[in-house]
């Protein structure tokens, strides 16, 4: 089981892949940052995943990024859930 794809949540707009790419960079090796965008605004919608190279890189992002303050907002840090069948 891979462990190593983070949910984040409350993700203010202002954050795009590469700022998200650099604030868990402090946490480990990045492999992807994703904001996930509005199809038809190509806003953000909030929220984003982040692959990290290792599982410990991974529990060490939810552990100190959990509750993290980004741009006045605090960030939700989860590992990712397998997407489910529509």
């Amino acid at each position: 089981m891979n462990n190593r794809k983070l949910f984040i949540g409350s993700l203010p707009w202002s954050v795009d892949d590469a700022k998200l790419a650099e604030i868990f960079a402090q946490a480990g090796n990045v492999i992807s940052a994703q904001v996930v965008k509005d199809r038809e605004t190509g806003r953000s919608r909030g929220f984003g995943f982040v692959e990290m190279s290792t599982d410990e890189e991974a529990q060490n992002a939810v552990k100190n990024l959990n509750g993290a303050d980004v741009d006045g907002r605090k960030i939700v840090v989860n590992i990712a859930r397998p997407r489910e069948d529509r």
